[in-house]
């Protein structure tokens, strides 16, 4: 599965345009991430708590996006846009959403 941001796959035709696909993830940050993660916010520094549940967040939204996209015949996703938002009681989840367009590009 070709996964591109560009509008076009470089060198490739686009054969079928199948429509818009999307991978969402909502992640909770637990109790005492969020307690380190304030504690690294006030010294300074990167907060590794909030940066590992956004990386698993991406990845599975990055799943999801392919999964669509392979359920209606598609080989590739153009045009993706990636969104992160904090949602929840006090900022206390980590949204991502992820979308695209699912295509047919010629191969060969």
């Amino acid at each position: 599965m070709i996964l591109t941001t560009t509008p076009n796959v470089e060198g490739q035709s686009i054969e079928n345009y199948y429509g818009i696909v999307v991978g969402e993830a909502v992640m909770g940050a637990n109790v005492f991430k969020d307690f380190f993660a304030s504690v690294r916010d006030f010294v300074g520094g990167r907060s590794g708590a909030y940066e590992g549940e956004l990386t698993k967040a991406r990845k599975f939204a990055f799943a999801e996006l392919e999964q669509e996209a392979r359920s209606m015949g598609a080989n590739a996703v153009v045009g993706i846009a990636i969104d992160y938002e904090v949602i929840g009681d006090k900022g206390s989840m980590l949204m991502v959403s992820i979308s695209g367009t699912a295509v047919k590009v010629k191969t060969g």
